[in-house]
């Protein structure tokens, strides 16, 4: 990773909300992010020409002035911002923020955040790669979440991978060899490949049958994994709270159900074996492959036991600055 005038390399985050978005594991990661940083909106993509409407409608909100706008389900550029003559605030010790290692606070990470594009995707990834050369972005961390056959009571399982044949000897990170249906993270991921721009991409396993949103312990598992690929310290906040009782709630929910608790049950051999029988990373990479080849079977599995909320397709992506 190169470095920037500031000595830190320059990280963009980006997650898009919908087909890449199970549980809504990714746009939390944002949204959390986004409150430990204060981000506040850089640039702006607009969702003309991009975005359904009809599935992502815009709303209508109350400005500081008490006056009715619309608020287009655009893309935002968030990062933090120093304006001239403020020196780089040094955070207090008890002060829930992102850190590197050694106490510094981090203060060259962007964040993307938007819905997936209905129409126009080369064009909307061509976007993405001209944003990341004008802010000389070092490195993107793509973030996806799918469905999957894995058990909610074990750890969420995350696969990192990289076209880039360096990010991969610097991270032990493999190159997928997925082949199937994509969402607009894959497209951005090429686009950004065939512009010489290193990206890693981070998937989440979301147990499938569990379909209400947000799930915490899936954007937990993404936090970790972009804690140790970064060096830094990110606090947890209500999330490890959030993520146990999610974790409770379902263990209930199945203790009264005997055919949710024996498919669970199925599920939790299933992985224990397969990661008894094979320690190794490889094993990890073949089975995240093998559950992206069923992600989209996964999401239509309507008929298995367990919670039902619908998650909020029309909730507005990207960080709430504090």
């Amino acid at each position: 990773m190169s470095e920037t005038a500031s000595s830190q390399p320059r990280v963009l985050i980006v997650a898009f909300q919908g087909w890449s978005d199970a549980g809504d594991a990714t746009t939390e990661v944002l949204q959390h992010l986004g409150g430990l940083i204060d981000a506040e909106v850089l640039h702006v993509i607009g969702s003309e020409g991009y975005v359904d409407f009809q599935v992502h409608r815009p709303k209508l909100v109350f400005d500081a002035d008490g006056n009715r706008v619309l608020e287009w389900p655009d893309t935002r550029l968030y990062g933090t911002v120093q304006r001239p003559g403020e020196a780089v605030a040094t955070p207090r010790p008890d002060e829930e923020t992102l850190r590197r290692i050694d106490g510094s606070p981090v203060t060259e990470l962007l964040l993307l955040a938007g819905v997936e594009p209905a129409r126009d995707w080369q064009n909307f990834a061509d976007e993405i790669v001209e944003l990341v050369d004008v802010w000389s972005v070092d490195t993107v961390v793509i973030l996806g979440a799918m469905f999957s056959d894995a058990p909610h009571s074990r750890p969420i399982a995350v696969s990192v991978s990289t076209e880039s044949p360096e990010l991969r000897a610097e991270t032990g990170a493999v190159r997928s060899s997925y082949e199937g249906p994509v969402g607009i993270a894959t497209v951005v991921d090429l686009a950004l490949a065939q512009a010489g721009i290193s990206a890693i991409s981070l998937w989440a396993q979301v147990p499938h049958y569990v379909h209400s949103a947000p799930s915490p312990k899936a954007t937990l598992a993404l936090l970790d994994k972009l804690e140790e690929l970064l060096d830094v310290v990110i606090p947890r906040g209500e999330l490890l709270v959030q993520a146990n009782e999610w974790e409770a709630n379902i263990n209930r929910i199945a203790a009264a159900d005997e055919d949710m608790s024996r498919y669970i049950r199925g599920l939790e051999e299933s992985r224990d074996e397969a990661m008894a029988a094979e320690a190794t990373g490889d094993a990890l990479a073949l089975e995240f492959e093998k559950f992206l080849e069923g992600g989209s079977r996964g999401v239509e599995q309507t008929e298995e036991p367990g919670p039902t909320d619908p998650s909020d397709d029309d909730a507005e992506p990207g960080p709430e600055p504090r």
